[in-house]
């Protein structure tokens, strides 16, 4: 029998090295460009949201720019200013003052009113003329006395806190040879010194301060005394144990008492309550009086806080706590120094009185003016139209006018560059566009109804840049002119209700922003619904082909796995022809 050969066959039906994942792979990416498609125009769209939430911020930045072009006394404002330069009068000029030169010449400043009290109000230091009770570190003066050194006629003395006033004594009589005698005398609650020749006290190394805490200092003589008497309160202790010369009796069984000021009552208690505290409670009351204790004199000090001619009205049963204080009406060597009320003129009229060193339009009868003086002299006050602020806000207002057309421009231009057309992302949106023209058109027409001059941007000097969208101040000498001298017809012109400049920007671009107010509506806010629903919508189209790939993919997989099986199959097949032919002719050749 004639061999029989079978390789060719087998090898064309298992030699395919076709690779089908590779083509199943390519015809899905075909298969996906309406996806690829689909996905560029929802960029475009997030795109469009992006530009046009800064159109939104833009628009709502020229409308917060308009309100205030609306706000009230803008175009009604004014300044006061000083004829002085550097002054120190702190003016004020309410919204509408009457505008104005005004010569203020101030004679005499008001000032407030004040009760001295008597001095020397504690106790002496000591009921007898002996001091060796009294000891440096327990010694009631008005500043507490150190350890340290001092010196008399060049003699030096050296004390401890521990010494008494009296062994003081003894040391300044060793320290001097005798030369100086110093003593106590408990009548007039004074230490002197005494020699038959001149005393000197102090040197630039002196470390104690005793001869100031006892009120000694030099006088050209061989007899220095305390310049006061050196005993004072204890303003912290309990008002029973404060060292008051005078005691306090009109109190009942438990210690209380009161007195009134300028008609307010004020209650203390002398074993509670310390002299700070009592000073602390007028200060915090509606007496209109602050309170204070004068260490260096020992005494108490009652001033108004009000200026003018005003006095005190103090009452209390005998034997109280202004008694004891020496500040009562009734105690002798206590003063009243009444208050001035201000004296000025204006324009060289009248005298005018105030109470006050602020002078407000009440006193001086120049509406919408308040002058706080410091110092008398004269002044002239100008009052005038506060056209900086005016002028701001006319400048800001064209600021983020321009600047929201700069960017429409921008956003919707259209170009095109060796003959490729260059689209910007808004450029198919006539909406944004109209806004531009609707924009342009409110600022450039005319206000109606007014009967002033001013009834367009022009009239201030503010126009076009040629036929583009941008608002310029072409004219600043006549806006300045008419801001300065003209206020009145330029506030007609931009805060009329309803027509007014301000009021028709603000209302156009309420409908772009939000009708409502919440935020949720406005024609931005509709044109990014609307936009962010095409891409909800064609989130929804993505997915359904995505499905449609997917099928298409496991069927074709499905498909070509299975031709893979066949082949395989078939080999196997051919294989076992193989091997039988095989087997057959090597039986033949033998």
């Amino acid at each position: 029998m004639t061999a029989i050969n079978v390789s060719s066959l087998g090898s064309s039906l298992t030699g395919s090295t076709f690779d089908w994942q590779s083509f199943v792979d390519r015809i899905i990416e075909l298969d996906s460009a309406p996806i690829t498609k689909l996905q560029n125009e929802q960029a475009t769209n997030i795109d469009k949201v992006t530009s046009l939430d800064y159109v939104k911020t833009s628009l709502t930045e020229l409308q917060t720019a308009s309100k205030a072009l609306n706000a009230s006394g803008l175009f009604t404002g004014r300044t006061a200013t000083s004829s002085v330069t550097g002054s120190t009068w702190a003016l004020t000029a309410a919204s509408g003052a009457t505008s104005g030169s005004y010569a203020i010449a101030i004679s005499q400043l008001a000032t407030v009113s004040k009760r001295v009290g008597a001095s020397n109000i504690g106790a002496a230091i000591s009921t007898t003329n002996d001091v060796s009770g009294v000891t440096l570190a327990t010694l009631p003066t008005s500043i507490a006395a150190t350890a340290g050194t001092f010196t008399l006629n060049g003699a030096q003395v050296t004390v401890a806190l521990t010494d008494s006033l009296q062994s003081v004594f003894a040391k300044i009589s060793a320290a001097t040879g005798g030369a100086v005698t110093a003593t106590y005398d408990s009548a007039t609650d004074k230490v002197s010194l005494n020699s038959a020749s001149e005393i000197v006290l102090g040197s630039a190394t002196d470390s104690s301060n005793l001869l100031s805490a006892l009120q000694l200092f030099n006088n050209g003589t061989g007899t220095i005394a305390s310049s006061n008497s050196i005993g004072t309160v204890n303003t912290k202790a309990t008002l029973a144990n404060a060292r008051l010369s005078q005691t306090i009796t009109a109190v009942d069984g438990s210690g209380n008492g009161t007195f009134a000021l300028n008609g307010v009552s004020i209650a203390y208690n002398i074993n509670t309550d310390s002299l700070n505290d009592v000073i602390t409670r007028i200060n915090n009351s509606a007496a209109g009086v602050t309170a204070s204790y004068d260490t260096a004199s020992d005494r108490m000090v009652l001033t108004n806080t009000i200026t003018g001619d005003v006095g005190f009205g103090l009452s209390e049963t005998a034997g109280g706590l202004l008694g004891s204080l020496g500040i009562s009406m009734s105690t002798v060597g206590a003063t009243t120094t009444r208050g001035k009320n201000a004296q000025f003129t204006i324009n060289g009229g009248a005298t005018i009185s105030s109470t006050s060193n602020t002078l407000s339009s009440a006193v001086t009868g120049i509406t919408g003016l308040t002058v706080q003086a410091t110092t008398d002299g004269t002044q002239t006050i100008t009052i005038a139209s506060n056209t900086t602020a005016m002028r701001s806000a006319i400048q800001t207002f064209i600021e983020k006018y321009n600047s929201v057309q700069s960017f429409i421009d921008t956003q919707t231009s259209v170009s095109v560059k060796n003959g490729i057309v260059n689209a910007s992302v808004l450029s198919n949106t006539r909406e944004v566009e109209n806004w531009a023209h609707v924009l342009r058109g409110k600022a450039f027409s005319a206000v109606s109804g007014l009967s002033g001059t001013i009834s367009r941007l022009a009239d201030l000097g503010i126009d076009f840049t040629g036929t583009g969208n941008q608002l310029l101040i072409r004219d600043s000498s006549k806006l300045d002119n008419a801001l300065a001298n003209n206020p009145t017809d330029v506030a007609a012109f931009f805060n009329t209700t309803s027509t007014g400049f301000a009021a028709k920007m603000d209302g156009y671009l309420t409908t772009l922003l939000d009708s409502s107010g919440t935020g949720t509506n406005g024609a931005i806010t509709a044109l990014v619904n609307n936009l962010t629903s095409q891409n909800v919508g064609i989130d929804r189209q993505i997915a359904q082909i995505q499905r449609q790939l997917d099928s298409e993919k496991e069927r074709m997989t499905i498909s070509f796995q299975a031709m893979q099986i066949a082949q395989s199959n078939a080999k196997s097949m051919m294989d076992v022809l193989k091997n039988a032919f095989s087997n057959t002719n090597n039986s033949n050749n033998n």
